[in-house]
């Protein structure tokens, strides 16, 4: 545990100009998302600000945590916690499904949830290669 609790510390310790690059892309990237979900009828959160729970307090972490992994590892760490991000926003009534919605039709019902969290697991590394391309055309210098 100790370890661990090491190597947070060193990945979460960065410049407060990276935590804003990725507050701003992230926080956009959210928005558009739900705004697209509700307008296509697949998804969508209960309220606007949960944008701000999920893409900024949830997500911003974990990236940060991953972020230097190989794509692999970071999409394997984030489909562990896009799945119970998932599972508790439908289980707590947060997130709301539309009945009958394209990913329904295209996968079953069944496996909604399933298919949202291996889609949004892509968010880790792809979000991480955004962010770091954005902080170093703007600031000049790698995101460590």
């Amino acid at each position: 545990m100790n370890e661990f609790i090491a190597y947070a510390k060193s990945k979460l310790n960065v410049d407060k100009r990276l935590i804003l690059t990725y507050a701003i892309i992230y926080f956009t990237w959210g928005m558009l998302m739900d705004n697209f979900g509700a307008k296509v009828e697949i998804a969508k959160f209960t309220y606007w600000w949960q944008v701000i729970t999920v893409y900024l307090i949830y997500m911003i972490p974990i990236s940060l945590l991953l972020r230097g992994l190989p794509f692999h590892m970071q999409y394997a760490y984030g489909l562990v916690a896009m799945a119970l991000l998932e599972f508790g926003g439908y289980a707590l009534q947060t997130s709301y499904a539309y009945p009958d919605n394209m990913l329904d039709n295209l996968f079953n019902i069944r496996n909604f949830s399933l298919g949202m969290a291996l889609f949004f697991a892509l968010y880790f590394p792809v979000g991480n290669l955004l962010v770091g391309k954005v902080y170093n055309a703007i600031f000049k210098t790698k995101a460590l």
